[in-house]
């Protein structure tokens, strides 16, 4: 087995509305730390000093997105795509490990997929 961990459709579904509020952080945190990336690109390209209130936030912003990833990874839930919010359960179907594969627009989780296959051959349940 690849997994220790393997969630029922039950479990999966039951987790989305943390997944939901997780998968929110991250793209506020994405968002308020976008401006600072751009901010940071003139000091460093003309040699400026780069310490300062600005690389003190974007170490706090990058700190909180570990953070908020280490939620899905201390439960062995895998993020395929931030973005899109496109999440793999791992999950046991007829004797073998699967991905149960849910999307942040999606109301509920409806599809599954082999673990050596990806979001194309999903599957629904």
């Amino acid at each position: 087995m690849k997994f220790s961990k393997h969630y029922t459709l039950k479990e999966a579904r039951l987790l989305l509305p943390e997944i939901r509020q997780w998968l929110g952080r991250l793209d506020q945190l994405h968002e308020k730390l976008m401006p600072v990336d751009k901010s940071l690109m003139y000091p460093v390209n003309s040699g400026r000093d780069m310490g300062g209130e600005i690389v003190n936030s974007q170490a706090r912003t990058l700190s909180l997105i570990q953070e908020t990833l280490r939620e899905f990874s201390r439960r062995e839930i895998q993020i395929k795509d931030v973005s899109r919010g496109l999440i793999d359960f791992p999950s046991m179907r007829n004797g073998r490990e699967i991905f149960l594969c849910w999307e942040k627009e999606d109301d509920d989780v409806e599809f599954w997929h082999d673990l050596d296959v990806g979001y194309g051959g999903r599957e629904r349940l």
